[in-house]
């Protein structure tokens, strides 16, 4: 083991924890001559217990001046070393960074000057121990000695330019330390942190934009700093980086959005206006990148459009404007919910402009993206109306609308109702509509509705499990209850009500309900409903019925309802066509052989070709008051009707129903004529008034013919 005794004389060793600093600078120079000899030798081994003897005992030392003199002694090594300091950096460094946080401010000076020393040395190789001198640099830009901020400056100087020449600089391992700093209050570290992020970006080598979302946040709070210094110094650094955005093709334009919008609603007017600026530009910029991000962008802009500070007013608006120019769907990402959410938020905003340009976006939304917002808003609405209370007024808003907007119920109605009936109980919403509807006043539209609920009844997916619920409305009292509960509404449309005996298999009241329409009742929009009807026919809906056809004895009241239907049509009509085909497919027998009370020699042809008129023959007409016996069912007791349903009474019902719908039509009727008719007799008057005064100006000559006018007086 070397003595070190040997190597550095107990002068030096004495001076070096003198009290005087002028002793201390000379033992240091005595130290820097010892290493510089012992470094041309090549004895690193010597150098190394000299080392060795400043850290333990004089820079660890409890002693002030002894920690002093070992600051300076380690300093000079390092001098000494020159180019071969770096093989001895991770003896020298640490003691010295460890004696920043000394208690003692003229320790912490020393400290300063000693690693300035050292570096100025070092140069690139004391880049391996930035990251523990940038902390400890932050530290002492804050310190309460005025002496060690001055000291501390020139070391961050220096620093500075050993980084910015350096290639192993490693910026990837900085940004954590960074980012962690940025939320510091103290304005001497502020102006610290925003000195490196300067530095560093202009350095061309070091990407900084590209970790920029990991410190915007903090230069954004540095707006708001009291100091305006601080202040000036970000929205510099801020606005270089803006610039370079500007002109970079590749950026995170996302996670920066979501700090900008965080920021928008800061009560500083400085930091709302430059988050708002950032945004505009990355709203031009960022285009179809940012499209994820609309709804925070948005909720962030609609407030400032009322800002107090008419800069921002501007900016804001222009922004909004950018916002909604941009072309975007749900494939592109998006979100019509959440822009929805926004909108709807600031309806409610105590600013007047806030609200009318949240009214601008979901008027926007409805023309650009109709079918998605009226889904989203329906949802919305059928989560509140799970409650019996809203559920009813939910039902009625809808009806309400469907009457007051015609074309609402045309273009958007079954997309409404479908959807209502995914979110809520299918056969609940029915039957809601069912009750609504019956007591309706207006017949017209009453109509028009059922007849959009029945084809919706038909034709939806989402409607299966109700369909087969009617099916079962002669055997199952679920059923008979739905039925019963629809008929009552049904009945204003005599296709919906024939429709609604299909689907339940009441064929024999369908074939009463056909027997029972008069001449008014078969118009044009009859006949287009009959025609849908007939084609709903050969769709997989009503193969039931289809089959059912095989056994023609059996369902003998479906045969004639069918017929029924049939001779309503016109014959050239392609439905026409259609159900004569398909009942041209029925066979003439039965599967068994024998037709009940018909004897297999009596099924044969008639003249006319129809192999079913015994068949039809055979079925007995039936009295009014009688009760209804479906098919397939001969055997029931009738005495209360068929399982419940009095058929006779829903006759009745269906009856009066349709007398009121003819009423109707014979008053709107007159009054169309009368109108008409005191129009044209309003012309006429007119003509005449016209007429009179040529007339009397004319002499009275009876050699001359008569004139057009005379005739017809």
């Amino acid at each position: 083991m070397t003595d070190i005794s040997s190597l550095l004389p107990a002068s030096v060793l004495r001076n070096l924890a003198d009290k005087l600093y002028e002793k201390r600078k000379n033992a240091a120079l005595e130290v820097e001559g010892v290493v510089r000899t012992l470094t041309a030798a090549g004895d690193h081994e010597k150098i190394s217990a000299i080392i060795n003897v400043l850290t333990h005992e004089f820079a660890f030392s409890p002693q002030a001046n002894h920690r002093k003199g070992g600051l300076i002694g380690l300093a000079a090594a390092t001098v000494g070393l020159a180019s071969e300091a770096a093989q001895h950096l991770e003896q020298i460094v640490p003691p010295v960074l460890n004696s920043f946080s000394d208690q003692d401010s003229r320790v912490r000076y020393y400290a300063c000057e000693a690693l300035y020393n050292i570096a100025k040395v070092a140069r690139g190789e004391f880049i391996v121990f930035f990251n523990q001198i940038f902390d400890a640099l932050c530290k002492l830009s804050a310190d309460s000695d005025a002496n060690v901020q001055s000291a501390a400056h020139l070391l961050d100087r220096l620093v500075k330019d050993i980084v910015t020449e350096s290639d192993q600089f490693s910026i990837e391992e900085f940004i954590p330390l960074l980012r962690e700093r940025m939320n510091v209050l103290n304005p001497y570290v502020r102006q610290f942190l925003v000195g490196w992020i300067t530095v560093l970006d202009s350095v061309p080598d070091i990407d900084m934009l590209g970790f920029l979302p990991d410190f915007l946040d903090g230069l954004f709070n540095m707006l708001s700093d009291s100091s305006h210094e601080i202040r000036q110094q970000a929205d510099s650094a801020l606005s270089e980086f803006l610039q370079e955005i500007k002109n970079s093709p590749s950026v995170d334009y996302g996670r920066m959005a979501e700090i900008l919008v965080l920021r928008a609603s800061s009560t500083d007017e400085f930091t709302r206006l430059t988050s708002i600026t950032w945004m505009n530009e990355f709203v031009k910029l960022g285009g179809d990148q940012l499209v994820p991000y609309y709804a925070d962008i948005l909720g962030a802009i609609l407030p400032c459009i009322s800002d107090k500070e008419e800069k921002i007013r501007v900016v804001a608006r222009e922004t909004n404007e950018e916002l909604r120019a941009i072309k975007a769907g749900p494939t592109e990402g998006f979100d019509i919910g959440a822009v929805l959410t926004i909108a709807r938020r600031e309806l409610s905003n105590e600013c007047e402009a806030t609200r009318i340009e949240a009214l601008h976006w979901m008027a926007v939304l409805l023309e650009k993206h109709r079918k998605e917002v009226v889904l989203l808003v329906l949802e919305v609405h059928a989560c509140i109306a799970r409650d019996a209370p809203h559920f009813r007024h939910l039902v009625v808003f809808l009806v309400h609308h469907f009457r007051m907007d015609h074309s609402l119920l045309e273009k958007r109605g079954t997309l409404i109702l479908r959807r209502l009936c995914i979110l809520l109980d299918a056969e609940r919403v029915y039957r809601e509509l069912s009750t609504i509807l019956e007591g309706e006043a207006d017949l017209d539209f009453a109509s028009v509705m059922v007849q959009a609920l029945n084809l919706i009844l038909l034709n939806s997916s989402e409607l299966a499990e109700l369909r087969a619920l009617i099916k079962q409305s002669l055997s199952n009292p679920s059923g008979r209850d739905l039925f019963n509960a629809l008929y009552s509404s049904w009945c204003h449309s005599p296709m919906a009500t024939i429709s609604l005996c299909l689907l339940a298999q009441a064929y024999q009241h369908a074939s009463a309900v056909i027997q029972s329409l008069v001449e008014e009742d078969i118009n044009v929009k009859f006949l287009v409903q009959l025609d849908k009807l007939v084609r709903l026919l050969e769709t997989p809906i009503f193969t039931y019925l289809r089959l059912q056809l095989l056994d023609p004895g059996r369902y003998t009241w479906l045969l004639k309802t069918l017929y029924g239907l049939l001779m309503l049509l016109p014959q050239q009509s392609a439905a026409f066509k259609i159900l004569r085909t398909r009942l041209k497919t029925v066979p003439a027998y039965t599967f068994s052989g024998e037709l009940p009370n018909i004897s297999a020699n009596a099924i044969r042809r008639t003249a006319s070709g129809n192999p079913y008129a015994q068949i039809l023959s055979h079925i007995p007409s039936l009295p009014s008051g009688s009760q209804n016996v479906e098919d397939g069912d001969r055997n029931t007791d009738i005495s209360n009707g068929t399982n419940g349903i009095n058929f006779t009474m829903r006759l009745q019902q269906f009856e009066h129903m349709q007398r009121q719908h003819r009423l109707h039509c014979k008053s709107q009727s007159q009054m169309t004529r009368q109108t008409r008719r005191s129009n044209s007799s309003g012309t006429a008057q007119e003509a005449q008034r016209s007429d009179e005064p040529r007339r009397s100006s004319l002499p009275a000559d009876s050699s001359r013919p008569p004139s057009r006018s005379s005739w017809r007086s």
